[in-house]
């Protein structure tokens, strides 16, 4: 299987104490970076979120969000914690001690503080195991999103290989009778310049430059790389870095023909060489 690193997955779970809500997203990125948009109660939980990730996932800018909304019953029973309170407020006292002009908590400032409401209330053990699981659920969730894409990303490269195999089975033909034209040519107008082509010496030098314009090599060289693209594709796994390489290689040599070509119809098959293969890179960068 291919593995695209953009995908997408959510999902909700009610329990007794609240609504949980998971999502997670992922897009292309050269290593593994993970992002997390977590409620303050649980940020102790990053760490084993990350663990689990990172187990699963290979690359990609993952970004997780939870949320979790307390039940009504929750949010009524909720209380002021006494003792944190009024360490808040020492603390604006002492403050306002020292920096007279700094502005006082106010009573939202209060309230948004963690802790401040109803921790006592929740049995944040418990919430934190169903917060895992969820977890592990969407991640699985995710992975076949990413598989999905994978094959798409799979279907395009290889009708890309198709066009270009195509388009080399057009030019490969047209090399040997391009060069002989070209010795022609060439014996030609040295024939009318000096008026004698006995000199063995010049026929190596017309076969020798002649052979400069042969792109019979490079032609070859691209069929092999398009054979190990098409193996690094149904081998599978994680396999983007590598098709990165390749693509460099298919340019490189897609480069080398334009620049030897005296043909128009050489130079133009060079040219949507560079297209396809510049296409391919493209979704290639998608690939884990």
């Amino acid at each position: 299987m291919i593995f695209s690193m953009t995908g997408y997955a959510t999902a909700t779970q009610e329990t007794p104490y609240g609504s949980f809500s998971l999502e997670l997203r992922s897009v292309n990125n050269r290593y593994l970076d993970i992002q997390f948009r977590l409620p303050d109660d649980f940020r102790k939980q990053e760490f084993a979120m990350r663990e689990l990730l990172t187990t699963q996932l290979g690359r990609g800018k993952v970004e997780c969000r939870l949320n979790f909304s307390p039940s009504t019953n929750i949010e009524n029973a909720q209380q002021l914690d006494s003792t944190l309170l009024e360490q808040l407020l020492q603390l604006d006292q002492t403050i306002k001690t020292r920096y007279p002009a700094a502005q006082s908590l106010t009573v939202a400032d209060i309230l948004k503080w963690p802790g401040i409401l109803g921790g006592d209330n929740l049995p944040m053990d418990e919430l934190d195991e169903i917060s895992i699981r969820l977890l592990q659920t969407v991640l699985e969730d995710l992975k076949a999103s990413r598989i999905r894409e994978g094959d798409k990303l799979k279907s395009i490269l290889l009708e890309r290989i198709h066009q270009m195999r195509h388009l080399l089975q057009t030019a490969t033909p047209r090399i040997p009778t391009l060069i002989a034209a070209f010795e022609e040519k060439l014996r030609t107008r040295i024939e009318e310049i000096l008026g004698n082509l006995e000199d063995d010496r010049i026929r190596q030098e017309i076969t020798l430059f002649a052979g400069k314009i042969d792109v019979d090599e490079e032609l070859s060289r691209l069929q092999a790389h398009l054979d190990e693209v098409e193996r690094i594709l149904n081998k599978g796994g994680a396999v983007g870095k590598r098709l990165d390489f390749m693509m460099q290689e298919l340019n490189r040599e897609a480069n080398t023909i334009g620049s030897k070509s005296v043909d128009l119809e050489i130079s133009r098959i060079s040219m949507e060489l560079k297209v396809i293969i510049e296409q391919m890179r493209e979704q290639v960068q998608n690939i884990e």
